[in-house]
């Protein structure tokens, strides 16, 4: 059996690309995020590089959610002490910070390497359409 080639890039190029949060459900939209900040799209994937691109993701307060998540969903976190576990809904939440929401989603489909926290860094939220972002033209 022959051994697989490997290919190394010396400089990795960075794309900007955009995405309307009101086009889709939650879900579709963090998967296609976490798509591009991992370069799972390119072809010179390689598990080991952060080879992503950045993602700007705009009309970040009109995310569409699918079925009774808006109530039924629950965010959890504990102080550590005795009866310090508390929950908040998924509708509080995106009341108060719909960035974090986004981003929480898109950091869970993430792998768990060393460099996780750089590619979420890459990812910018926008409330509106208007940014300064430069943004690639092809998709």
């Amino acid at each position: 059996m022959k051994p697989q080639k490997t290919t190394h890039v010396k400089k990795e190029v960075r794309a900007w690309r955009e995405i309307d949060a009101s086009s889709a459900s939650m879900g579709r939209i963090a998967t296609q995020v976490a798509i591009w900040l991992r370069g799972k799209h390119k072809r010179t994937f390689t598990p080991n590089v952060d080879g992503g691109d950045f993602v700007v993701v705009t009309n970040i307060d009109k995310l569409k959610f699918t079925g009774r998540k808006l109530d039924q969903k629950k965010f959890y976190r504990h102080s550590g002490y005795l009866g310090g576990l508390k929950t908040s809904a998924l509708k509080d939440e995106l009341v108060r910070r719909p960035e974090w929401v986004l981003r929480q989603s898109v950091r869970s489909m993430l792998d768990e390497v060393r460099f996780r926290n750089a590619m979420l860094a890459r990812m910018k939220t926008v409330a509106g359409t208007e940014h300064t972002y430069p943004v690639s033209k092809d998709k």
